[in-house]
């Protein structure tokens, strides 16, 4: 029987570790993913070497993510099936620009993309409006978004109901770690909730979603966001980028935003 090491995990241990943060047993898997169960136990234990075909239709049955579909097939022995471009390369430039076009269409309310860790790639200018008076630090890249929004020398002192709007975040945080394992998410969560903040984020003040009411040049303004992803992305970067877009919550709100875009504010 071939084991796993902490170094090499066989492509049986990561499937079934996949399966468990699924919350599936392997009769769910081998139902939804027409395996039987003996060949997907045999498959997890190693006492048989899954195809690569078989590999791809398991980590499809999972909603593993494109990264890690690639290295369940490096663990089984064969080469990668999803590219991973930067934003700069020749092939990615419909996406790049699919993506300027939007942020740009998107002012005069704040937009910004980012990647699996939260990592700022690119903004439009009512972002940059929304970061003015964020400390240097906070901005040098790697810039984190969550940072940005929770660190005392971020938005923090900014946002007026900070408890509701970090317990927002914490909890998407949270679900990403859960769904993902990401290590490196994990440990973000771990820095945010050391961070400052009231620790009462119950009071939503009955409202249908989270807004996040921020100071911005004097003004109070009330913001819901939403997030944007490609649909059957086949590329690693594609598939880990979001657009996180806000909208005004109010009338108020919306006219501000336009008065600081055309600098009347």
């Amino acid at each position: 029987m071939t084991t796993a090491t902490a170094a090499h995990p066989t492509v049986g241990h990561l499937l079934r570790t996949w399966r468990q943060r699924r919350r599936l047993t392997q009769l769910d898997l081998a139902s939804s993913s027409q395996v039987s169960t003996r060949h997907l136990s045999f498959v997890e234990t190693g006492r048989a070497k899954p195809t690569r075909e078989m590999i791809l239709h398991l980590s499809e049955s999972l909603d593993v993510p494109l990264r890690q579909r690639n290295e369940l097939l490096l663990a089984g022995g064969f080469a990668p099936a999803f590219p991973e471009h930067q934003l700069t390369d020749a092939p990615m430039s419909a996406i790049s620009d699919a993506i300027n076009r939007i942020l740009d269409a998107h002012d005069p309310y704040p937009a910004v993309v980012v990647d699996r860790h939260w990592e700022l790639v690119a903004a439009n200018g009512a972002a940059g409006i929304l970061m003015e008076g964020v400390a240097a630090h906070l901005l040098e890249p790697p810039a984190n978004v969550l940072r940005l929004s929770l660190h005392p020398d971020g938005l923090a002192p900014r946002i007026v109901n900070l408890a509701a709007w970090r317990a927002h975040l914490l909890g998407r945080l949270e679900r990403q770690v859960q769904a993902t394992g990401a290590p490196v998410l994990a440990t973000l969560l771990d820095e945010l909730r050391e961070l400052p903040g009231d620790e009462d984020g119950s009071q939503y003040h009955d409202a249908l979603v989270v807004p996040m009411r921020c100071r911005v040049r004097g003004h109070e303004l009330s913001m819901f966001s939403t997030t944007t992803v490609f649909g059957t992305p086949l590329d690693v970067t594609v598939s880990e980028l979001a657009i996180e877009t806000f909208y005004p919550t109010d009338e108020r709100s919306a006219r501000v935003l336009r008065a600081l875009q055309e600098g009347q504010a």
